[in-house]
């Protein structure tokens, strides 16, 4: 393989509409900067015509361009893994196809790595989502440092620089899941997070939906912290000895002013939450569960169907 100083590592699922784009103001950056470099692009299962456009930029790219086509759709932070264990970079970046993160941004980062910085972090300005999903990630962001220890002010921004080092870590890493930011935060030593710009969406749509930012963010907790499973012991304790004193109080009760009929509907309404609580909790252990699940199966986190990354695959850019 040959040696690069910076690899851009690219996940993209059905960003047909992108690309073109992203080509254009990609390229030029890189070639601006004066250094060897790579794009590592991987194809996430993508169902419409990502991967041929992708094949025919490779056509005129060749050298400096490689594609690694999944068989299936394995999500964003898995096609990161992949593309880390193909780069050769001294610094990797990850970027969206999207381009709601400027690729010129990513002249800002390759400076701090100069400066000395392992992980270089970005916090998105003036975000041009909605306001439901510039709130939830918001209360998301503080309530995952909270929970996890870390010190992030953006966990959904994927423009970010790492050194080779760092690089290397993540990929001995053998997790099922994680969140790829979060686990470079706890090996790097000396970190640093930028300001970017952030641009609204102009071409598709996003790929994450509630659920699956729910999922994601079950994932990012789960995987670095054992606080979840911690507070869940905590409340139980509480609610049981809550539980004992308000048992205590309607005995003591029941001895001096003897049997009542009212309050029943207090009591179900005490008992319904004590019901939510108990199946909250449950869920919550379900979770760490099945991620012990996850790890024992020792399934392949990600299935490749082929990489592009000979000169003779660049002929396949014509189908």
């Amino acid at each position: 393989m040959r040696k690069s100083d910076i690899s851009v590592v690219i996940p993209v699922y059905n960003e047909e509409e992108s690309l073109r784009g992203l080509f254009a103001r990609l390229f030029p950056v890189l070639e601006g900067l004066e250094r060897s470099y790579e794009v590592i692009f991987i194809n996430d299962g993508s169902r419409d015509l990502s991967l041929p456009l992708l094949l025919k930029e490779r056509k005129h790219r060749p050298e400096v361009m490689r594609i690694i086509d999944f068989n299936g759709n394995f999500g964003q932070h898995m096609a990161i893994m992949a593309g880390f264990k193909e780069s050769s970079g001294d610094v990797v970046i990850t970027l969206d196809a999207d381009l709601q993160n400027p690729p010129e941004e990513i002249i800002s980062i390759v400076r701090c790595v100069d400066d000395g910085h392992d992980v270089v972090g970005t916090v998105r300005q003036k975000r041009r989502d909605s306001f439901f999903r510039v709130s939830a990630s918001w209360l998301v962001n503080r309530l995952t440092n909270k929970i996890t220890g870390l010190s992030l002010s953006d966990y959904g921004c994927m423009l970010r620089g790492y050194r080779r080092d760092i690089i290397d870590i993540i990929n001995e890493s053998a997790e099922t899941t994680t969140f790829i930011p979060a686990l470079a935060q706890k090996f790097a030593y000396n970190p640093i997070e930028i300001n970017v710009s952030h641009n609204e969406r102009e071409q598709g749509k996003s790929k994450y939906g509630l659920f699956r930012l729910i999922r994601l963010n079950f994932d990012l907790m789960t995987s670095f912290s054992l606080a979840p499973l911690q507070i869940v012991t905590m409340m139980g304790i509480f609610i049981s000895a809550f539980s004992f004193l308000f048992a205590a109080y309607m005995f003591v009760r029941r001895w001096f002013i003897g049997p009542e009929a009212e309050g029943v509907f207090t009591l179900l309404a005490i008992l319904f939450f004590l019901m939510g609580v108990t199946i909250s909790c449950i869920g919550i252990e379900g979770e760490y569960v099945g991620r012990i699940y996850q790890e024992v199966r020792k399934r392949p986190r990600y299935v490749i169907r082929k990489v592009y990354a000979d000169e003779d695959d660049a002929a396949e850019g014509d189908a």
